[in-house]
C-alpha cells in the first residue's frame, strides 16, 4: 500500500501528539497501549527517502538524513 502525502502528514502530526501525551502521563495502564498506537503510527510514517526528498526540496526546513541513519 502507498501512503499518501495526507496519510504521512497525518502520521507525523499524530506521533507528536501521541508523544506529548506520553510525556506528560504519570504512568501508561493499559498493557499493549503503547506498542499498538506505535505501530499504527509507523504505518505512515516518513521514511528515510522522504525525508531525504523532502531535505533536498525545502532544505531550510528539513537536514539530509546521515549515512547509515535509521
Amino acid at each position: 500500500m502507498m501512503t499518501t502525502p495526507t496519510e504521512r502528514t497525518k502520521a507525523v502530526l499524530d506521533t507528536r501528539h501521541f508523544l506529548q501525551m506520553l510525556a506528560n502521563a504519570d504512568e501508561v495502564t493499559i498493557p499493549g497501549l503503547v506498542q499498538t498506537v506505535a505501530a499504527g503510527l509507523l504505518r505512515h510514517y516518513p521514511l528515510h527517502i522522504d525525508l531525504s526528498v523532502s531535505a533536498s526540496a525545502l532544505p531550510g526546513i528539513w537536514a539530509q538524513p546521515a549515512i547509515g541513519e535509521r
